[in-house]
């Protein structure tokens, strides 16, 4: 039996050589809200043009995607810019596997976020994916780390938390009866605060299924959220590189991690709220285009359809969109900026 913390392990599942994400294409797995639909990219651009107007539609606007998978949101969002503003951006992916191909020349490729941006990072579906320790209250109330056979996916209790552990859990996540757990966001609040590092003016967005105090508080999340998925199913997490292996994030933990890194101004909406404040909406088309224009009554049937999948308040519309800006703060009707 081969036991490591969940955060090693994970790792190693996930980004070592014989990890998921450097074999595995994501989309063959789960669905996110870039497979599920062209129109978040479609919303997206209001947000992009807001973040332009207000760094004064300078020569260059930057547009990161942070974990981008095959640069697919990157290469829809390019298509529906508008002309005098998709000759001034500058695309860039970035992921730890291999260009995609074909990827257009349009969006560059590199495993690694570059310093100085100005405009827009985008880490979609990112944070849930970064290696976290879990803890859980022993019989005796004390706090451990939770170890687990890389092999078997079978867990036991392993040694105390460090120090550092120990102050996270007790400020965003304290655990409450033996056998409750709470999942470590300490590298993940690293993970934004380098995001935010490298911005230099603009917006950086996280966009992930997430938690705040009140629900922890609530016990809500008592049992944690660690998970994996395999060909489009639920499955136990094995960290043997097979599956994907996510937690929840503390979204809360995290927005007050960008302020740490020098956001003066942040958002934390659902992801329903957010993509209405950028305009999307589910209406159907008016019922007497099925006679008079029967396919444009077809598409946007489609389109209604797809659009309450992206709004869904029980599934992807409870995303949390956390939003950070530094020298700038865009306006966009419906956000309101702390």
């Amino acid at each position: 039996m081969t036991a490591q913390t969940w955060s090693d392990a994970m790792g190693a599942a996930l980004y070592g050589p014989g990890g998921f994400y450097r074999h595995h294409a994501p989309d063959a797995h789960f669905r996110t809200s870039v497979s599920a639909s062209p129109l978040l990219a479609e919303s997206l651009v209001r947000l992009v043009v807001a973040v332009d107007e207000a760094l004064g539609s300078s020569d260059r606007l930057a547009v990161v995607d942070v974990g981008a998978g095959d640069g697919s949101l990157l290469v829809a969002l390019m298509q529906v810019l508008p002309d005098g503003l998709a000759g001034r951006v500058d695309a860039l992916a970035v992921d730890i596997r291999p260009r995609p191909t074909p990827l257009p020349a349009s969006v560059e490729w590199t495993e690694v976020i570059p310093r100085g941006v100005d405009g827009l990072v985008i880490a979609h579906e990112y944070l849930d994916n970064v290696p976290c320790d879990v803890a859980q209250v022993g019989d005796d109330g004390s706090l451990r780390q939770v170890t687990v056979d890389v092999s078997s996916g079978e867990e036991s209790l392993g040694p105390p938390l460090s120090d550092e552990q120990q102050a996270w859990v007790e400020r965003w996540w304290p655990p409450g009866e033996p056998g409750d757990r709470a999942e470590i966001g300490t590298e993940r609040d690293h993970a934004w605060r380098q995001v935010l590092e490298v911005l230099d003016r603009g917006v950086a967005v996280a966009v992930d299924y997430g938690h705040t105090q009140g629900e922890r508080v609530s016990g809500a999340y008592s049992a944690g959220t660690l998970t994996a998925y395999r060909d489009g199913h639920q499955v136990v997490p094995v960290p043997d590189g097979s599956c994907d292996i996510t937690a929840h994030v503390t979204i809360d933990a995290c927005l007050a991690a960008g302020r740490e890194a020098g956001a003066e101004n942040s958002a934390l909406l659902r992801q329903a709220d957010l993509l209405g404040a950028l305009g999307l909406h589910a209406r159907r088309p008016p019922l007497d285009l099925a006679t008079s224009e029967p396919r444009r009554y077809i598409e946007g049937l489609l389109r209604a359809s797809h659009a309450a999948e992206l709004l869904d308040p029980v599934s992807l519309g409870s995303f949390w969109w956390l939003l950070q800006a530094k020298g700038c703060q865009p306006v966009v009707d419906g956000i309101d900026w702390l």
